[in-house]
């Protein structure tokens, strides 16, 4: 017999309990965790700490997604450009981001390699949880070098090898094949990748306990409810939730509206993180990683 914890609601059933004051609904947890982590501060303009943008810049945004970080930096009236081999990304992010004060902005549908981009286009460069999806991350890095003004700023993200690792015994296999993650970075491998592309790295940090906890329960929990568990991330899970995972969503709600709890938020972070963040600067000087595509 399934236990009450493990039994999925209905999407009513959860919608129902959503509508109480008191519910801490996943995704709005997700945000003040990772505004409390840098990400998305409104205030200074930054995508993440350290990567400032405003409305003089031509952002990027490699690997899309969903287009939170492209939305991020259009709402700052950025010129946006943003790509992604899903074509039905690319149609829901250009519907939302003419709704916002861009003073330009393009989608593409491209696999990256190359991208269709001239040399020298862009101020800022964004590419999230998109290396460890590509056959050849290091031939994308060199196209990201070269799309970069001289002192552009790039924003480079990837899962983190510990959370990589920890979750290799339980996740579903498919986690670990194409289209999904077919690259482990462990941390120097990461960086050494970076600098051979020929930036210069400014920052290698991390972030996500609770997004990678919050995984690994998922898988946990799908298993024991024998549900075949489609989503590969979290942000392409929706609800209804597992009562088990909004429980836990609740504990680290309260937990993290604590002053307190700050320094062991950010110590959970370092120690089992979900992402790795480099932020990095190509060089006024760059020379070093060049790309057959150079004149594009």
């Amino acid at each position: 017999m399934i236990p009450p914890w493990l039994q999925m609601p209905s999407r009513e059933q959860w919608e129902h309990k959503a509508a109480h004051a008191d519910f801490a609904d996943v995704r709005n947890v997700g945000l003040v965790d990772a505004v409390q982590a840098g990400w998305y501060q409104n205030d200074s303009n930054e995508l993440f700490r350290g990567f400032a943008v405003t409305a003089d810049d031509v952002v990027v945004d490699v690997g899309c997604g969903a287009g939170g970080a492209t939305l991020f930096c259009a709402r700052r009236g950025a010129h946006v450009v943003f790509c992604d081999i899903d074509p039905h990304n690319i149609e829901q992010l250009t519907q939302r981001v003419q709704d916002t004060p861009a003073r330009a902005h393009q989608g593409l549908v491209t696999d990256c390699a190359p991208l269709p981009l001239p040399t020298h286009y862009a101020s800022r460069i964004i590419s999230m949880e998109m290396l460890e999806h590509v056959d050849d991350p290091d031939g994308l890095l060199l196209e990201l070098a070269r799309i970069g003004q001289p002192g552009a700023l790039y924003l480079i993200s990837v899962p983190d090898a510990t959370a990589e690792r920890l979750q290799i015994p339980f996740a579903p296999e498919s986690y670990f094949q194409k289209p999904n993650h077919i690259h482990i970075f462990e941390k120097e491998k990461l960086s050494q990748m970076v600098r051979n592309a020929g930036l210069e790295i400014i920052e290698h940090t991390s972030y996500g306990f609770f997004w990678n906890l919050w995984m690994c329960m998922y898988w946990v929990c799908a298993k024991a409810a024998a549900n075949a568990p489609e989503p590969v991330a979290h942000d392409c899970t929706k609800p209804p939730y597992f009562p088990l995972l909004d429980d836990f969503t609740s504990v680290w709600s309260r937990l993290i509206s604590l002053p307190e709890a700050a320094p062991m938020r950010q110590a959970l972070d370092a120690a089992l993180p979900k992402s790795q963040i480099i932020i990095a600067r190509k060089p006024q000087g760059y020379y070093h990683g060049t790309s057959s595509n150079q004149g594009y």
